[in-house]
């Protein structure tokens, strides 16, 4: 059994939420995430969200709050996402690694095509924001 842990990005702009869609030829190709990626060894999480955003789409963020871990199985794989709620702080986000961008209001979620360990992630996202 592999154990992954991953730091994501909820990149907050105003009202919009940063989304990236993965490219069709990855695992769970076609869904839309929040930026981020594999944390490497000795590496804390905030490290590896700063340089995941720098590899991937080209962007620093400043963290406001660590949001709920979200532990998931995908059979071989158990992965344990922990998001952290970000300001975008500097950088246009281009595609390095991922094969759209989109800057989306909460409401849009439902629009677009998530992993199943994002549901509970898309719900707190949801609350934190109407609380903003």
């Amino acid at each position: 059994m592999e154990y992954i842990d991953v730091a994501i990005a909820v990149v907050k702009k105003g009202e919009k939420i940063l989304i990236c869609q993965r490219k069709d030829d990855d695992s769970l190709g076609g869904f839309w995430e929040f930026p981020g990626g594999k944390r490497e060894a000795n590496e804390t999480l905030e490290a590896c969200l700063f340089r995941e955003l720098l590899e991937e789409i080209a962007i620093r963020v400043t963290v406001i709050q660590r949001l709920t871990p979200i532990h998931h199985d995908y059979g071989r794989t158990q992965v344990t996402l922990h998001p952290f709620l970000c300001n975008h702080a500097d950088g246009e986000p281009i595609c390095i690694e991922c094969q759209r961008l989109e800057w989306v209001n909460v409401e849009q979620f439902p629009h677009f095509k998530f992993p199943p360990a994002n549901g509970p992630l898309l719900k707190e996202i949801a609350e934190v924001m109407r609380k903003a």
